[in-house]
């Protein structure tokens, strides 16, 4: 058995097949005594609990900082990346500046708002093709003018975990135009390493949370905020003024903390940050740093294809979508017609997996044993043969 695997022993992780790494990883078990604590904090110490609830927010962004190559202080945080992008959204000069660039390929948090947000009429939205995504970053670039407010972009496709290259050509492209650039790197962290310096982007905004790679569940998301930024979001929270709060008076007009701080939002539950403080000291501890989460999950992904590619599938029924190792991320997609179909059908034989559109993903972990995994590949086999032989090429 994978020895990672005995701390997730509530997760069932040595026992089930759970191929959704990607989306939702397994907790390991301290994640469960964290939450008791919360609560036992919040029954002792009543309304005094958010000093203690305080040391975990600020355990969450030492451990958020550690993965993003930042300072703590750069980072405020949120329930969703939803929550936190469309505060980003409110801050920006879209009234003398009404052009937003973006990508076909984004995740739903920001392909619904943007979308609804064209349906308003009110702001340019401008979406640019991701694929082929080598030469993505200069399509954005050249679309960025002086009308732009915005660029928003993923540095990893969430639908076949491509890898972006050249985020840093459209940071410089939107220095130059005095245009936001926010990155989601929420298929990017704790998977592959990522250092805001290394990729050029000092300047650019940053979003991502736990529910994904680092397996700190729902509740803990994060943006971001260039250290120089003086942006005064309209959606606000009280908590973005605390630091006026201290001596019971305010200026005139609303005020704001400087940098992240100004994204604070309010009152909320801390019970995930007890988690997430858990869980990122319980990596720290198994030196599951990003490097050696890269590695581990390098070998998984590259041994659920050339298992999937000796199968030697039905032709057009499914397939490994063509990407250089070097720009996969951490899943393998799979060009299936019939992918939710497929998606189901693994699942009534114990396999998680999931469907969208026609990619079908298939998202390892750390903590699963190479027999699982090819056990997963089997079952993968069993439902394809089983299904009509319909379709279109793989590829």
């Amino acid at each position: 058995m994978n020895p990672l695997a005995a701390h997730y022993r509530r997760f069932r992780v040595a026992e089930r097949l759970l191929l959704t790494g990607h989306s939702h990883q397994a907790w390991p078990d301290v994640g469960f005594e964290a939450q008791q604590r919360a609560w036992l904090d919040a029954a002792a110490l009543v309304d005094d609990k958010w000093d203690a609830a305080a040391e975990q927010a600020a355990r969450v962004r030492e451990g958020y900082a550690r993965l993003l190559g930042d300072a703590p202080a750069n980072l405020a945080l949120g329930h969703n990346t939803h929550e936190l992008v469309t505060r980003w959204l409110s801050a920006l000069p879209l009234r003398t500046r009404p052009r937003i660039v973006t990508t076909d390929g984004e995740f739903h948090s920001i392909r619904r708002q943007v979308d609804r947000l064209a349906e308003e009429g009110l702001f340019e939205i401008v979406k640019i093709e991701a694929h082929p995504v080598d030469a993505l970053a200069g399509r954005l670039a050249r679309a960025v003018d002086d009308a732009t407010a915005c660029v928003m972009v993923s540095s990893v496709l969430f639908e076949t975990a491509e890898i972006v290259p050249g985020l840093d050509v459209v940071a410089s492209a939107c220095e130059r135009r005095g245009t936001a650039l926010l990155v989601d790197a929420y298929h990017h962290l704790n998977v592959i390493p990522f250092d805001v310096g290394a990729m050029g982007l000092p300047s650019a905004f940053v979003t991502g949370g736990g529910y994904k790679y680092c397996q700190l569940g729902e509740g803990n998301a994060f943006l971001r905020v260039p250290p120089a930024c003086r942006l005064r979001p309209v959606l606000t929270g009280w908590f973005a003024e605390f630091s006026d709060l201290g001596d019971g008076s305010r200026g005139s007009g609303v005020t704001y903390g400087r940098g992240a701080d100004a994204f604070a939002g309010a009152t909320y539950d801390p019970t995930s940050h007890y988690r997430a403080a858990a869980v990122l000291r319980f990596h720290a501890e198994q030196g599951l740093s990003p490097e050696r989460l890269h590695a581990i999950n390098r070998r998984q992904v590259a041994l659920l294809k050339a298992a999937i590619e000796a199968l030697d599938l039905p032709e057009g029924l499914a397939a490994v979508v063509p990407i250089p190792d070097h720009q996969r991320g951490g899943f393998l997609a799979l060009r299936a017609p019939q992918a939710a179909a497929l998606s189901r059908a693994l699942r009534s034989r114990g396999v998680l997996s999931d469907a969208r559109g026609q990619i079908l993903r298939l998202g390892p972990a750390p903590y699963l044993d190479d027999r699982l995994l090819r056990d997963a590949v089997a079952g993968l086999g069993v439902v394809v043969r089983g299904l009509p032989a319909r379709g279109v090429r793989g590829g």
